[in-house]
C-alpha cells in the first residue's frame, strides 16, 4: 500500500471579489419582473455612486467649463483648445489620482484589491517596458478622440444640423435619455468589443489593451488608435436623436472617465467607514479570462450568448471547458 499526495489547494486568484455570485441587471429577465427592475435602477443610481458622480460632473463641466456653443459655429482652435485642455485636466486628475492614491501612494493598502500582482516593469510589449507609462502616453492618445466627438456634436448643434433641446422644452425626454445612455453605452460596448475580440482586429488592435492582464487607471483608455476612435463613436447618435449638451458630456464620461475607474483594480475607494465604488470587477474577469464578459453588468448580452463569468469556481470551470470544445474542433 503506498501513500498518496494529499491533493494541492486551488491557487487563490482573487485577494478581493464583491459578493458572488455576481448578478446581472434584472431588466431582461423573463418573465419580466418590474418590481425587481425599479429597485434594481434605484440602486444604480445611488447618490454617492459613479452615475450619479459622472452625471453631476456633466452638469457642472457643461455649465462652467464648456465654451458657448455660438463660438463653435466655425472651427477654431480658441475653442476647441479649450476643450482639450479641460478634458486633458478631467483625464490627469481621475487617471492620474486614482493610480496616485491606489498604486503610487498606496494610501488604502491593499483593501478592496482585486489581484495582488503589481503593474508591470522591464515587460518588452509595453514602452519604456514599464505598464503605467505606456498607459498613460496610449490613455492620452484617447483623449484627442474624446476631444474630436465632443467638438464634432458642439459644431452641428451650433450649426442646427443636430437637435438640441433643453429641460423646460422637454423634460420628459430629457430624464429619459439620461436614465438610457448608461444602457445604450453598455449595448453599444459588447457590440463593438465583441467585434474587436475577431481575428485581424484583435491581432493588429485589441490586442494592445490586452496586454494589461492585471489593470490600474491608466489602463481603461490605453488602446490602440483605431479602437480609441471606435470606442467614441457611439457619440454621433446624438446626430440623430434630439439631446442636450449634459447628455452628450454624460455618454463620453462613460469613456473618458469610465474606462480609468472601471480599470481601477479595486472596489471601491475608501472614504471614512465606506467608500465609492470604483472598480468593475465584471470587466476585471474579461481582462483575467479573455474571452468572457464581453459586455456589462447592465446588458444581457453575455448571458444571452452563453459568454457570462459570474466570479465563481463553477464559473471559472465553465471558461475553461468552453475553451476546451473550441480547441477540439479546430
Amino acid at each position: 500500500m503506498t501513500d498518496t499526495a494529499p491533493p494541492r489547494p486551488k491557487r487563490k486568484i482573487w485577494h478581493f471579489t464583491p459578493a458572488l455570485p455576481l448578478q446581472l441587471a434584472p431588466y431582461w429577465d423573463w418573465p419580466m419582473k418590474p418590481v425587481a427592475s425599479a429597485m434594481y435602477l434605484l440602486k444604480s443610481w445611488n447618490p454617492v455612486g459613479l452615475r450619479m458622480l459622472f452625471l453631476l460632473a456633466a452638469i457642472v463641466t457643461w455649465v462652467f467649463f464648456t465654451p458657448e456653443l455660438s463660438r463653435a459655429e466655425t472651427l477654431s482652435l480658441d475653442w476647441i483648445g479649450e476643450v482639450w485642455l479641460r478634458n486633458f485636466v478631467i483625464l490627469t486628475v481621475v487617471a492620474g489620482g486614482l493610480h496616485l492614491l491606489l498604486w503610487k501612494l498606496g494610501l488604502q493598502g491593499d483593501d478592496y484589491r482585486y489581484d495582488m500582482r503589481p503593474m508591470m516593469k522591464g515587460a518588452k510589449v509595453f514602452w519604456f517596458k514599464n505598464q503605467v507609462w505606456d498607459n498613460m502616453i496610449w490613455s492620452y492618445v484617447a483623449m484627442h478622440f474624446w476631444t474630436f466627438y465632443e467638438c464634432l456634436i458642439w459644431y452641428a448643434y451650433a450649426n442646427g444640423w443636430a437637435t438640441m433641446i433643453t429641460v423646460e422644452s422637454n423634460p420628459v425626454w430629457f430624464v429619459v435619455l439620461i436614465v438610457l445612455i448608461p444602457i445604450w453605452a453598455g449595448f453599444y460596448f459588447y457590440c463593438h468589443h465583441r467585434l474587436l475580440h475577431l481575428g485581424a482586429l484583435y491581432r493588429h488592435v485589441h490586442s494592445w489593451h490586452h496586454r494589461n492582464i492585471n489593470t490600474g487607471p491608466w489602463s481603461g483608455l490605453a488602446m490602440h488608435p483605431v479602437e480609441s476612435f471606435i470606442l467614441m463613436t457611439d457619440t454621433l447618435i446624438f446626430l440623430l436623436i434630439p439631446a442636450h449638451p449634459i447628455h452628450v458630456i454624460f455618454l463620453l464620461f462613460h469613456h473618458g472617465i469610465g474606462a480609468p475607474t472601471s480599470h481601477a483594480g479595486f472596489e471601491k475607494v475608501k472614504v471614512g467607514k465606506g467608500g465609492v465604488e470604483v472598480g468593475d470587477f465584471f470587466h476585471q474577469l474579461h481582462h483575467k479570462f479573455f474571452d468572457c464578459n464581453y459586455g456589462t453588468w447592465e446588458t444581457p448580452w453575455d448571458k444571452w450568448f452563453d459568454t457570462f463569468h459570474d466570479g465563481t469556481e463553477e464559473g471559472n470551470d465553465l471558461v475553461k471547458e468552453r475553451r476546451r470544445k473550441i480547441w477540439a474542433t479546430q
